[in-house]
């Protein structure tokens, strides 16, 4: 299992997130559920974008709004980096 590592530039984020969209609180919260458990889940549609995120990673909550994530694999840690639609995260 993956520890999720909240840094204090990704904390608002979220908040902010479910303020313009209450309706995907439930589906943003069962994402990090799935992250932890297994960060290769095929709902996630784990990823690597190009261009200047390419150190990162991607995961779905939707069809239409992403996580960009960083792994530190040897600590099994996650740290979210940006939230929000797939043209805003990359």
């Amino acid at each position: 299992m993956y520890k999720i590592v909240f840094t204090e530039s990704y904390v608002k984020r979220p908040g902010k997130f479910a303020k313009r969209h209450p309706e995907l609180l439930k589906q943003y919260e069962k994402t990090l559920r799935l992250l932890a458990l297994n960060p290769a889940h095929p709902s996630l549609r784990l990823h690597k974008p190009e261009g200047n995120l390419s150190a990162y990673y991607s995961v779905s909550i939707n069809l239409t709004y992403r996580i960009t994530i960083d792994f530190i694999i040897q600590d099994k840690e996650i740290i979210p980096i940006h939230i929000g639609k797939h043209e805003e995260v990359y």
